[in-house]
């Protein structure tokens, strides 16, 4: 879309809790007129266009670098808008809703025929969910559309977290970015497919399978949650199937008693130090006392992960700023939110986890 590359991008600052309606109407219209708008969610920065426009659609796969078979989720400001873009809601979709819309849940259903194969990846099914913050809210309201909204980046890398991230990315790409500061949770919607029995999280994230069990009962979780998936595999939801989050940098992460993990990570960073590479390590609030070699950033504290979910992606991108050639990191828990958090460490790290004994 060689067009979008000779774009003159705007940017306009307003508050979440005192909107500046002008600048809300000013997005509304370029979502209306085919364009692209990037607009802060309570997750991360998303980048919108009309849902139900393919050309529109096509231009985020295009900005973003893309690829065609990723499918988009669709992002509406109330219910009414759900019924003509999908084919059924079931019952437990309904319990989801009530219970967490809006919020950080993305719910797969059935696609209409008024969305467009474009959006969707190929698929017959739709991803929608309904964000909880006030501009992402009041802009799709404004506009009038259901507005389609991957993460406001270049493909692969690490998600926006704040709008400096996305005029980085797409400056020049894109029509429009709605500064409205700092995200809150900081890593992507949760993912869970309603048009299988049991419901299976595809991706996990702030609402855990804990919280979603609690409301409709039995939940599975996709093994590409934790695994690599193959090549020829046609993802069913984003994140699933190409790299992600990823910095510049070869990281690596290190499992195993805290102690031992640091004198590890120690001794090799010390090592690439040596033979003349810039080297960052990615711990926690408990542990970074422990580390004496390289750049050696904090991320949060393990007793509260919305604290690390919350600057890992800013982290990881500060380190491509300093053009680091290595990054050596903790992991985390697996458990509830935890699980989400080392879902984004292990795709940004390529699935290179080390045991250390």
């Amino acid at each position: 879309m060689e067009e979008n590359l000779r774009i003159a991008t705007i940017v306009r600052k307003t508050d979440e809790n005192h909107t500046d309606r002008s600048i809300i109407e000013e997005a509304a219209s370029i979502l209306r007129a085919g364009g692209l708008v990037a607009f802060p969610t309570e997750t991360v920065y998303g980048l919108g266009a009309d849902a139900l426009h393919e050309e529109a659609s096509g231009k985020i796969y295009a900005a973003k670098g893309r690829p065609s078979d990723n499918p988009l989720i669709v992002h509406i400001a109330d219910e009414t808008q759900l019924a003509p873009i999908v084919q059924t809601v079931p019952e437990k979709a309904k319990a989801l809703m009530k219970a967490f819309w809006p919020g950080p849940l993305t719910i797969i259903f059935r696609k209409s025929d008024v969305v467009p194969r474009g959006t969707t990846g190929g698929l017959d099914t739709v991803a929608v969910r309904m964000p909880e913050h006030k501009i992402a809210l009041e802009l799709i309201r404004v506009s009038g559309l259901p507005v389609a909204a991957p993460s406001a980046n270049t493909s692969g890398r690490p998600s926006p977290t704040n709008a400096s991230h996305v005029y980085e990315d797409l400056n020049g790409r894109i029509d429009m970015i709605i500064d409205g500061g700092t995200v809150g949770i900081g890593i992507e919607s949760t993912i869970i497919d309603v048009t299988c029995e049991p419901p299976m999280i595809l991706r996990p994230g702030y609402i855990t399978k804990e919280k979603l069990e609690r409301v409709i009962g039995p939940v599975a979780v996709d093994k590409a949650v934790t695994e690599p998936v193959s090549p020829d595999v046609i993802p069913r939801a984003p994140g699933m199937k190409y790299k992600h989050y990823a910095p510049k940098a070869d990281f690596t992460m290190f499992s195993g008693e805290a102690d031992k993990v640091a004198a590890y990570i120690n001794r090799l960073a010390e090592e690439k130090i040596c033979q003349g590479y810039k080297v960052g390590v990615i711990v926690c609030d408990e542990t970074v006392d422990k580390y004496q070699a390289g750049d050696v950033v904090s991320v949060g504290t393990r007793k509260n992960d919305i604290t690390i979910s919350r600057n890992l992606y800013r982290v990881l991108r500060e380190f491509d700023n300093k053009k680091v050639d290595y990054i050596f990191g903790e992991t985390f828990t697996d458990d509830e939110f935890g699980q989400a958090i080392m879902n984004r460490m292990l795709k940004a790290a390529g699935y290179q986890v080390e045991i250390v004994t």
